[in-house]
């Protein structure tokens, strides 16, 4: 069957300061929140906004985004000046995500589930109905973890702080 429903125009986005700039073009206009802690921690926040494509689909247009590498399995693109999120993806993955703060135009898309709702600050959440997933629920994502950290790993930040405490330290001279 062949899609006769007209391609979307083009969306942009960056960060804070504007060094960093992209312009994507998804097939749809649909979001999703992340409730994960890393994530809570990495955006300051008690959630994250993600619009998920393929990384074929975006294209930095200005200075590219920095990383830093969250975890064995992900990393995350930010701004090195101004400090925004811009970007999650899985290493190796043919798909990334796109912080929705980032987009010029946030308005455009619309959240339709919310993600690891184990880690939700209760408090903080208005109820809206929208379809809601554990992140152990995913096996796709927990194949990913095992693989990272072992069989008996429970996802999260702690397994990640656990490896990290675990690490040499460099000696400061």
């Amino acid at each position: 069957m062949t899609n006769t429903s007209p391609a979307l125009a083009p969306v942009t986005g960056g960060c804070l300061c504007g060094r960093v700039r992209y312009e994507a073009t998804p097939d749809h206009r649909e979001g999703y929140y992340c409730h994960c802690r890393m994530c809570q921690l990495a955006f300051g926040n008690t959630r994250a906004s993600y619009l998920n494509l393929r990384k074929a689909e975006v294209r930095w247009t200005a200075e590219p985004p920095a990383y830093y590498q969250s975890s064995k399995l992900a990393q995350r693109g930010f701004c090195s000046h101004c400090g925004t999120p811009l970007s999650f993806e899985f290493l190796g993955s043919e798909r990334m995500d796109l912080s929705i703060g980032s987009l010029d135009d946030p308005a455009a898309f619309q959240p339709v589930s919310h993600f690891a709702v184990e880690s939700r600050i209760a408090n903080w959440h208005a109820q809206d109905d929208l379809p809601e997933q554990r992140l152990d629920a995913s096996e796709a994502i927990m194949k990913r973890w095992r693989e990272a950290y072992g069989d008996d790993v429970q996802p999260g930040i702690a397994a990640v702080q656990a490896v990290a405490q675990a690490a040499p330290k460099a000696d400061a001279g």
